[in-house]
């Protein structure tokens, strides 16, 4: 919105800073940073009033970090102080187009499940919240919707059936079939989803992880959008893929304030409503500037929590099956519950954790150059 000023530098001549996708994307950080400060405290002090704790311990999730602070009364729906942060300063600072629009579209559209599923089990204390079908069909319906319009828009419609890969100097795919495009796009908005979901069980653990795979991610988006780049580093150009930027910085600025409150011990915790909205997002981002397989290293943490699940429950089937009782390769999953059972306290956990997931982000941006 407040782009648009920039047309007016001829009666403020500082208005045309303005132009630079760097500065807006500066103020839209600390315009998220200063609405998450000022919100934060609010809707923390209102849901307590409201009692918008679990009101029990989840064995599931996080059973195990009540060992070092009773967080079963600790409110959550967190993940609105991040969306209103992010999606208002992104209003303000990012010039809309199509990749804007569908950018905050899947957000938005992942947030109403997300808050969904926490208001049933904070609310009616059901402990299952939404009904797995019912998820489903929200992210079907975002995907749809998000693939809908970038096929229709002429400034998306080629684009974004490319496919390209880390270390490829050339898409893999020039034109995908629309019906591989959205499995593929479906599979990234659930997978990372869930992803983000499951490794949502510390004390600022999913939402630290979360900047650094953003800030990268706002890096690439921006040698998307720049030709000089793209050509130097034979990557995708992308054209208007530079204003994901802006929101890359505005949700770096609402992770840093929401992670002001959620640093151990939390005041507040994510919840569904933050951590659905937040996979997506980055998911549906990555196949925009044509680095859907980068997240998977550059969001590295997200998927070793996902397979940890998953290899745990697969191992605990078929032990089951085949012994008849049913064994597990760790000793809690996810994975940063392992480490817990075996005596690391729940800080270093999370800071251990941030440092390998910066060390993932560093690992997917070497990829631009390594072609």
């Amino acid at each position: 919105m407040l782009s648009f000023l920039a047309d007016y530098e001829k009666y403020f001549g500082p208005l045309r800073l303005l132009h630079y996708i760097s500065v807006r994307t500066i103020f839209a950080t600390a315009t998220a940073l200063l609405i998450g400060f000022v919100i934060g405290p609010m809707l923390i002090r209102k849901f307590r009033e409201l009692k918008f704790g679990h009101g029990y311990i989840d064995d599931r999730t996080g059973a195990l970090g009540a060992t070092y602070f009773d967080k079963k009364h600790t409110p959550t729906m967190g993940g609105l102080i991040i969306f209103l942060s992010v999606f208002v300063s992104s209003a303000l600072w990012a010039a809309p187009n199509v990749w804007v629009i569908v950018a905050l579209f899947v957000y938005a559209a992942l947030t109403v499940p997300g808050f969904r599923d926490d208001y049933l089990k904070v609310v009616h204390k059901n402990r299952d919240g939404i009904s797995s079908w019912e998820k489903i069909a929200w992210q079907t319906f975002a995907t749809l919707v998000a693939l809908g319009v970038l096929l229709w828009h002429p400034a998306s419609a080629a684009k974004i059936r490319e496919l390209w890969v880390p270390f490829v100097k050339h898409a893999v795919i020039a034109h995908m079939p629309w019906w591989v495009l959205l499995v593929l796009i479906y599979l990234w908005v659930v997978g990372f989803s869930n992803a983000i979901n499951l490794t949502d069980g510390l004390d600022g653990l999913a939402v630290g992880c979360t900047i650094s795979v953003v800030l990268v991610f706002g890096i690439m988006a921006y040698a998307a959008d720049n030709i000089r780049l793209t050509d130097y580093l034979l990557i995708s150009h992308v054209p208007g893929t530079g204003e994901l930027t802006v929101i890359c910085g505005a949700l770096i600025g609402g992770c840093m304030a929401f992670l002001w409150f959620n640093s151990h011990p939390a005041e507040v915790f994510m919840g569904d409503t933050g951590s659905l909205a937040l996979g997506g997002l980055i998911g549906v981002m990555a196949f925009m500037i044509h680095q859907p397989f980068t997240l998977v290293i550059v969001g590295g943490i997200f998927v070793v929590e996902l397979l940890s699940v998953v290899i745990q429950v697969g191992w605990f089937k078929f032990t089951k099956r085949r012994f008849g009782a049913g064994r597990r390769l760790f000793l809690m999953a996810p994975i940063h519950h392992h480490f817990q059972k075996k005596g690391w306290p729940e800080t270093k956990v999370v800071l251990r954790f941030w440092v390998v997931s910066l060390g993932f982000a560093l690992a997917g941006l070497a990829t631009l150059k390594l072609r």
